[in-house]
């Protein structure tokens, strides 16, 4: 080959075969946004104690289970509670049966001390860290419904003021809420925990004398060879060092295509070789494989706030003030022109009603079900703010090699002379080449199957530095290089090569017993999907920006064909990221596609970082979003989740924040005066409609189409 040739090779060679991520969000993703729902009021501590020993990311089935029998327990007291209930039975105009006065305070000590747990131990928590919120509103209201119940049915004060039914319910109300929340939040947890559990049970490891010993993944060190049967799964991150096989990578990437690896490639520990074994060495074992940093960077992801969970907590903060002072102002009122009774209901209706129990579910909710759509897309969300930030973008720099291209060469142009066609030039040079593993002969290779030409058997093969190579096909002698090769044969280069070379391709020429009958053109090739990514972008009204360390001809002519806006050319790494402050100076919000590894400073300096076919090497890159695959389309799904995300959330938070400003007055009474005064059941359903609401628009988001 020439040394055109070989450096072309150096500039294009093949990046290592990288993995990251993958769909789905860890376990501990659902209990971080749980937390998140209460953590900017103090009170996600008590809601750990109420949630029954809900403990880390691995337990949120038993957790949810065990809210699901809270809520039917409390269910089935309720409902005697309430039917046997003295004022319930008289606002039906019915009489409960005699010698029940004392079923409903029996049973409704048993809710208020079983059932009420997971909001008194919040209250509690949420006094202790001085930041009242939610769980201390929660708490007050069915403290005061218990203890003003318990007096009535006592005797020691009005009988009006016995509300075992109105406490029942809103316990079950409250359970039902938090039984949602937490059913909804579990099910974004279960894509990660289900990609650990394809961890193989068993790996087969070589011993130093040859034999083959069976061990736990857990027992496996760096350096040991395992075996990977076909059909089974790999145990740990390794590289291939003998077999080829396609392997089945959908639960790293989401791709259902196999992929071709071999020796020298790396392999992902749960992916599955579909149709030969292999032999890997293993590369990273525990905390350092791919999985496990696939969990940490959406752990990380999951227990970031974003700017509107920021806001959705302060609100909640002045809720909680909003509610005591108009709870003290309802007890001064109603105090002056109504009874003590009176009072009290008000006050209780109050602070039921200012529970900003939706507004904390508002945000934490949609967050979890962003990273849960993302992650199952082949998006890793390392960081939220990005996510958030991402609808803004009005300028995407695409980093060209293995973004925009395969990063790898292929074949782009084909001509024959007079004498023969293209696919017999390609045919005759893929004969020639196919004893080579120089990359150009592979990706000729590659490209002659691909179009199902007929490879024959070459015989005499050899090579010659910075010539070319040689061999005997159907008995004649062909010969594949560059300039050099046509020097020393003699021969003069095809018309068309010319053009070929300034616009950045490597030519190959190739001879047929010592004629030339053509050649071939080869570039990294662009990917399928570029052209439609960029169209899209378009169709959005993004600006659309190439950077690449190629010289300009080779820049220009994949922009021109792609249709890209502005181009940087021949940009050495280090100085990408000035590039990015340019675009950002002009007045553009920028998001940075690269390869997560030597564009790491670029992908710092935008406002969004996206590292696109990332490898385990990404984890300590500056990426906020890091692309599975290396589908560049995967951009349009990230600015279509971030603007759908974005706008559930707004329409959460003023959902939840207008309902309990419009309620609260309502509760305190100011309709008395026209005959309206708002029961406290009436407040009980309210709240808890406004929940479901927010849960419900929430979770429409999972309808939101993000395929490419």
């Amino acid at each position: 080959m020439t040394d055109e040739h070989a450096a072309r090779h150096e500039h294009e060679s093949v990046t290592p075969h990288q993995h990251d991520e993958q769909p789905g969000h860890a376990g501990h993703g659902s209990h971080e946004a749980h937390e998140g729902s209460h953590q900017g009021h103090g009170g996600h501590e008590g809601s750990h104690d109420g949630h029954e020993g809900h403990g880390g990311h691995g337990d949120h089935g038993d957790h949810v289970a065990q809210f699901r029998r809270l809520f039917w327990i409390m269910l089935a007291l309720a409902i005697p509670t309430v039917a046997l209930s003295p004022m319930f039975a008289n606002l039906l105009g019915y009489t409960p049966p005699s010698g029940t006065v004392w079923i409903p305070a029996v049973l409704g000590t048993v809710i208020f001390v079983w059932g009420g747990r997971p909001f008194l131990t919040g209250a509690v928590s949420e006094v202790r860290a001085k930041q009242p919120g939610m769980m201390l509103l929660i708490g007050m209201a069915i403290t005061v419904a218990f203890v003003a119940s318990v007096g009535a049915t006592l005797g020691l004060i009005s009988h009006e003021l016995e509300f075992w039914w109105e406490l029942a319910l809103l316990v079950v109300i409250m359970l039902l809420g938090h039984w949602i929340e937490m059913r909804s939040l579990a099910r974004t947890s279960s894509a990660l925990d289900s990609l650990a559990e394809l961890l193989p049970d068993e790996a087969e490891r070589l011993t130093e004398d040859g034999g083959i010993e069976t061990v736990a993944p857990a027992e496996l060190e760096l350096s040991d060879l395992v075996i990977v049967r076909p059909g089974g799964r790999v145990p740990a991150d390794g590289e291939v060092i003998e077999g080829r096989a396609h392997m089945d990578e959908s639960m790293i990437t989401g791709e259902s295509a196999t992929v071709a690896r071999g020796e020298g490639d790396s392999v992902v520990a749960g992916t599955v070789a579909t149709d030969s074994g292999l032999r890997v060495r293993i590369a990273a074992v525990g905390e350092q494989t791919a999985l496990a940093g696939i969990q940490r960077m959406v752990a990380e992801a999951q227990s970031s706030s974003t700017k509107v969970q920021r806001l959705a907590d302060r609100a909640a903060g002045w809720l909680f003030w909003f509610a005591l002072g108009a709870a003290v102002l309802t007890a001064i009122v109603w105090l002056a022109v109504g009874s003590p009774s009176d009072a009290l209901v008000r006050v209780i209706t109050v602070l039921v009603i200012a529970c900003p129990h939706a507004l904390g579910l508002a945000i934490p909710l949609v967050v979890a079900i962003s990273t849960e759509r993302a992650a199952r897309a082949g998006i890793l969300v390392k960081d939220r703010l990005a996510l958030e930030r991402a609808r803004t973008v009005d300028a995407v720099l695409f980093d060209k090699t293995g973004t925009l291209t395969r990063g790898e060469p292929g074949v782009v142009e084909l001509a024959g002379t007079d004498g023969a066609d293209g696919d017999e030039v390609l045919a005759l040079a893929a004969a020639a080449e196919s004893d080579s593993e120089h990359p150009l002969a592979r990706a000729i290779v590659a490209n002659a199957r691909d179009r199902g030409l007929e490879i024959e058997a070459a015989g005499d093969f050899s090579s010659a530095p910075a010539v070319g190579v040689q061999a005997t096909v159907a008995g004649r002698t062909i010969r594949v290089g560059g300039p050099a090769l046509l020097k020393e044969a003699g021969a003069e280069a095809i018309e068309e090569s010319s053009e070929w070379a300034d616009n950045g391709r490597t030519v190959l020429h190739v001879l047929a017993d010592g004629e030339v009958i053509g050649a071939l053109g080869l570039a990294d090739e662009i990917r399928p999907e570029s052209h439609e990514a960029v169209h899209e972008l378009h169709e959005r009204g993004v600006t659309v920006v190439m950077i690449t360390g190629d010289a300009e001809p080779v820049a220009q002519a994949v922009a021109a064909e792609l249709g890209i806006d502005q181009v940087f050319a021949q940009v050495r790494p280090e100085d990408k990221n000035a590039k990015v402050r340019q675009l950002q100076e002009a007045g553009n919000v920028v998001a940075m596609v690269g390869d997560g590894v030597n564009d790491a400073p670029a992908l710092a300096q935008a406002d969004v970082g996206i590292a696109i076919g990332a490898g385990t090497d990404v984890a300590a890159a500056s990426a906020g979003l890091i692309l599975a695959g290396d589908d560049p389309r995967s951009v349009l799904s990230i600015l279509r989740l971030s603007a759908g995300g974005y706008r559930i959330m707004v329409q959460n938070l003023w959902w939840a924040s207008g309902y309990n400003l419009a309620a609260v007055p309502l509760a305190a009474g100011v309709l008395a005066p026209i005959g309206f005064v708002m029961p406290m059941a009436v407040g009980a359903l309210l709240m808890s409609a406004s929940t479901v609401v927010v849960a419900l628009n929430a979770l429409r988001l999972r309808r939101l189409d993000l395929r490419p």
